[in-house]
C-alpha cells in the first residue's frame, strides 16, 4: 500500500514506445514520417491561407474548412513532438504532466474532428436540401456559434476522462505501447477500480464515435432522396460531386477509427506492431489526405492556392 502511495505522490514518468521490433531502424522509419508531418503541416497550412486570403471562399463551406484544418493541425502538433524525439533521438521518456496534456489536447482535437464533418454534413445537407434559405440559415453569426459549440463540445468531453484518470494511482509498469499518450493506454497501468472511467468511456463511444457518423448518415439518406428527385442526371451529379470532398474526408476519419476499435477489440493478442500501425494511421491519416483531397476534389480552392503563389510571385 505504501508503495502505491509513494508511486502516486511522487512525480514520474512515462515510457514511450516507437515501432515495436524496429528499434535499430528508428532514424529511417523517421523519413516517411517527417514526410507526412510536413505534408500535414503545409497542406492544411496552405488550406487556411488561401480561405483567410480569398474573398470569394468567405462562405460556409469553406469556413467548416477552415475549422476541420485548424483541427487536423491541432492534431499534427500534438503527436509530433514525442513521435519525432523518439524516432530521431530515442528519447522515450514524458512527463506525467506532459502525457496528460498531450492526453487532452490528442482526444479533444480526435473529437473536435469528428464534429466538424459533423457540422460539415449539416453544411451540405442545408446546400442541396434548402438551397434558397442557405444565406439565411448559416450566417457569420451562426457559423462562429456552430464552432464555438464545437469547442465547448469537445472540452467537456474530455475534461472528465482527465480527471477521472489523474485521480487514480499507476503503479504497474510506466511502459505505454504508442508513442503519445492515449487514454485506452494509459488505463491500463492504473491498479484501482477503473469501473467509472470505463462507464464514462462508453458514454463517449456512444455520444461522439457511434451517434455522430449516424447523424451523418441520415444526413446524406436525406441529400441523397432530394438528388434522386431532381430532374436531370446533370443536376444529380453535379449535386454529388459538390458532396464528395466531404465523404472521402468521412471515411478517411472513420474507416481508421473502426479499425483501431475492432483490433482493440478482437486482435487483443496479435503483434504490438499491429496495433501501432493502425493507431498511426488513424491518427496520421485524416491531417495528411483531408487537404490533399480538398485540394483535388474542390475547384475554388486549386484556383485559390494558384491565386496565392502567382500572386506571391508576381510581388
Amino acid at each position: 500500500m505504501s508503495e502505491v502511495t509513494n508511486t502516486t505522490q511522487a512525480p514520474f514518468y512515462f515510457i514511450l514506445t516507437g515501432i515495436p521490433g524496429f528499434e535499430a531502424f528508428h532514424i529511417w522509419i523517421s523519413i516517411p514520417f517527417c514526410c507526412l508531418y510536413t505534408i500535414s503541416i503545409v497542406g492544411n497550412t496552405t488550406i487556411l491561407a488561401v480561405i483567410r486570403t480569398e474573398p470569394s471562399l468567405h462562405q460556409p463551406m469553406y469556413l467548416f474548412l477552415s475549422m476541420l484544418a485548424l483541427t487536423d493541425l491541432g492534431l499534427t502538433l500534438t503527436t509530433l513532438p514525442t513521435v519525432m524525439q523518439l524516432l530521431w533521438f530515442n528519447i522515450p521518456k514524458i512527463s506525467f504532466e506532459a502525457c496528460f496534456a498531450q492526453f487532452f489536447f490528442l482526444h479533444g482535437f480526435s473529437f473536435m474532428e469528428s464534429s466538424v464533418l459533423l457540422a460539415m454534413s449539416f453544411d451540405r445537407y442545408v446546400a442541396i436540401c434548402r438551397p434558397l434559405h442557405y444565406a439565411t440559415i448559416l450566417t457569420s453569426e451562426v457559423i462562429g456559434r456552430i464552432g464555438l459549440a464545437i469547442i465547448g463540445r469537445c472540452i467537456l468531453a474530455v475534461l472528465p476522462s482527465l480527471f477521472l484518470l489523474k485521480r487514480l494511482p499507476f503503479c504497474h509498469s510506466h511502459l505505454l505501447s504508442h508513442s503519445y499518450c492515449l487514454h485506452q493506454d494509459m488505463i491500463r497501468l492504473v491498479c484501482a477500480d477503473i469501473r467509472v472511467n470505463s462507464w464514462y468511456g462508453f458514454a463517449l463511444v456512444l455520444l461522439i464515435i457511434v451517434m455522430d457518423p449516424l447523424i451523418i448518415i441520415l444526413s446524406y439518406t436525406f441529400i441523397l432522396k432530394n438528388i434522386l428527385g431532381t430532374a436531370s442526371w446533370t443536376e444529380r451529379l453535379r449535386a454529388l460531386n459538390n458532396c464528395l470532398s466531404h465523404i472521402l474526408a468521412v471515411l478517411v476519419l472513420y474507416v481508421p477509427m473502426i479499425g483501431v476499435s475492432m483490433t482493440h477489440r478482437f486482435a487483443k493478442h496479435a503483434s504490438p506492431l499491429v496495433h501501432v500501425i493502425m493507431a498511426n494511421i488513424y491518427l496520421l491519416a485524416p491531417p495528411v489526405m483531408n487537404p490533399i483531397i480538398y485540394s483535388v476534389k474542390t475547384k475554388q480552392i486549386r484556383q485559390g492556392i494558384f491565386h496565392v503563389l502567382f500572386q506571391r510571385k508576381v510581388y
